[in-house]
């Protein structure tokens, strides 16, 4: 399938377009009261198609791709655990840092990027979903910047405090030092990837992280092992194989932009904040409920260093990268579900969002379910993949066992998180974060305390997601998204 061919994703369902009423934000210069301008074809098919159909459609390829982008921590740790466990016990640490890098600029300002633009197109804002490119563009660099400067600066002090000494340390930094110097061009990346998404279009995203994802299967290895002409560079080739994939997949989503063919144009345009509010209202929430998100399994990293040390941080690190495989996997079903309900929200088709939302929970809680009953049943198949200690292995199947029946509710919470983005509602999504970490950290501390066994955390980390899927649901079932319908 050609990009054009992918782009033209609803040439099929042309039609007399309707006319759609939707408030434009405060400031817009498109506000106004009449009938917008007919609607493209692509954002219409949002509007009218079946739902379950077109939730599939849309994120078929967005699971494989975000699939394929999780696969390059995994495909980093495999070659990485060849370096022994010092090795394995630095990626551990930088991990959970640099995932919440992935995930702050794709999942949560990629979010607001995505929402801004879909609502903006499915009322007729042609001009604002246009000005609102150059706007994401600006807004996740700096976000970028702000983020990944700490790191840079205090690094060494922030892995010690997790746990980690000697030669965990400096693999931790050797490799954190490389692709937090990448974190801007990630942010510009994603930036890029969420403006096409907020338009329908999730091949072109897809099809880009892919290649990248290909290219990184041979240059890890090649950089960290010195393999043909290149040098052997330990952790830090790691990291740069990383960095380098990121801006390959950068220039190609920039090319994509600025050739014309996507539905919204990357044009020179005066600063707005009107446009900046309408990004940060939803990305900004969001940020905060990946930040808890990150927090609890950093904090819980700590904990499980000061009880077991170095080898129960790897099997630890090494159980939970599957939890974090379910970010990516259900943020395949989310994207779609963000263009889908902003369009819809936009529109003022609030029944019709809600729909949408509902199916798009239901099959990421069958997807994420299956995943954590099969992690729970045959631990060992995961963790071998990755070494041999018997520590490792012990800490890590423990974790699997007791946290990974609650995985299910995690995708639950998590597709519903998604779709309250499309929405621009946050409040209650975030709340139910909340509730999560205080139960993880707060709880999975008083069962270290008072049992001293690993298990008693394991099993607060799994209440803590059965909480936050059903906290989810029952705030979007409760009508929460209805002050958001526009009158007509």
């Amino acid at each position: 399938m050609s990009l054009d061919t992918a782009n033209e994703i609803a040439a099929d369902a042309v039609a007399p377009a309707l006319p759609y009423y939707a408030p434009a934000p405060s400031g817009s210069s498109s506000a106004h009261s009449g009938p917008r301008p007919e609607i493209d074809p692509r954002t219409r098919r949002l509007l009218e198609a079946p739902i379950a159909a077109t939730l599939l459609r849309l994120a078929w390829p967005n699971v494989v791709v975000m699939l394929a982008q999780a696969s390059t921590g995994l495909i980093e740790t495999f070659w990485v655990s060849r370096l022994g466990t010092a090795a394995l016990t630095g990626m551990a640490l930088v991990f959970p840092g640099y995932m919440m890098m992935q995930m702050l600029s794709a999942g949560a300002m990629g979010g607001g990027i995505s929402s801004a633009i879909s609502r903006a197109l499915g009322g007729g804002r042609r001009d604002d979903a246009d000005a609102l490119v150059l706007h994401a563009i600006v807004a996740n660099v700096t976000v970028g910047l702000i983020f990944a400067l700490p790191v840079l600066v205090f690094g060494r002090a922030m892995y010690g405090l997790l746990g980690g000494d000697d030669g965990s340390l400096a693999a931790a930094l050797r490799y954190s030092d490389v692709v937090f110097a990448g974190v801007p061009l990630l942010y510009l990346m994603n930036a890029l990837a969420s403006a096409i998404r907020g338009t329908g279009n999730m091949i072109v995203p897809s099809l880009t992280v892919c290649l990248g994802v290909a290219l990184l299967v041979p240059l890890s290895p090649s950089l960290i092992f010195g393999l043909g002409p290149f040098p052997a560079l330990g952790m830090a080739g790691a990291g740069i194989a990383v960095v380098a994939t990121t801006a390959l997949s950068t220039a190609a989503l920039a090319g994509y932009i600025v050739t014309g063919r996507c539905v919204v144009r990357l044009r020179r345009a005066r600063l707005r904040w009107a446009l900046f509010a309408d990004i940060l209202r939803v990305g900004a929430v969001a940020a905060v409920n990946t930040l808890q998100t990150t927090l609890t399994v950093a904090l819980t990293t700590g904990l499980v260093g000061l009880s077991g040390g170095a080898a129960a941080i790897a099997g630890y690190g090494t159980g939970s990268r599957l939890e974090y495989l379910l970010i990516p996997l259900v943020f395949g079903l989310g994207a779609p579900q963000v263009a889908l309900v902003g369009t819809n929200i936009g529109a003022g088709q609030t029944a019709r969002a809600l729909r949408i939302a509902a199916t798009g929970a239901a099959i990421a809680f069958a997807l994420t379910e299956t995943i954590g009953v099969a992690a729970a049943l045959w631990p060992q198949a995961w963790l071998n993949l990755f070494g041999s200690d018997p520590e490792m292995l012990a800490t890590g199947g423990a974790y699997l066992r007791a946290v990974g029946p609650a995985y299910g509710f995690f995708g639950l919470g998590l597709s519903l998180y998604f779709a309250s983005q499309g929405a621009g509602r946050l409040f209650w999504p975030l709340m139910a974060g909340l509730l999560r970490t205080s139960v993880a950290v707060a709880g999975g501390w008083l069962a270290f305390r008072f049992s001293g066994a690993l298990d008693a955390v394991f099993v607060a980390l799994a209440v803590a997601l059965l909480l936050y899927g059903v906290a989810v649901a029952a705030a979007v079932g409760s009508g929460t998204w209805s002050p958001v319908a526009p009158r007509r």
